[in-house]
């Protein structure tokens, strides 16, 4: 079998395509951040990571893998507190 070969028959299922827009979330909050676009305590850095996180959590659960469901529901009740404990801006 070529390698093409299951490229052209490998469709994504519902799981794979939250699966792949959480972790593309996740990796967009990286790039902004290393690249110096966003800071690690800006809400849209805090944001992404969230939901990214969560996300992944539903795609690695609706797969059943395990290792990744740990890894992924610890990374979201992190950004979830962070998210939380962000401080609004009151304007004036």
């Amino acid at each position: 079998m070529r390698s093409l070969d299951i490229i052209e028959n490998y469709s994504m299922n519902l799981a794979d395509w939250i699966g792949f827009w959480g972790v593309l979330q996740i990796l967009l909050a990286y790039f902004l951040n290393v690249s110096g676009r966003v800071g690690t305590k800006d809400l849209l850095f805090k944001a992404l990571n969230f939901s990214g996180a969560l996300m992944a959590f539903i795609a690695s659960y609706v797969l059943r893998f395990w290792p990744f469901m740990l890894l992924e529901a610890i990374w979201c009740i992190i950004s979830f507190i962070s998210l939380i404990q962000h401080p609004g801006k009151v304007q004036q």
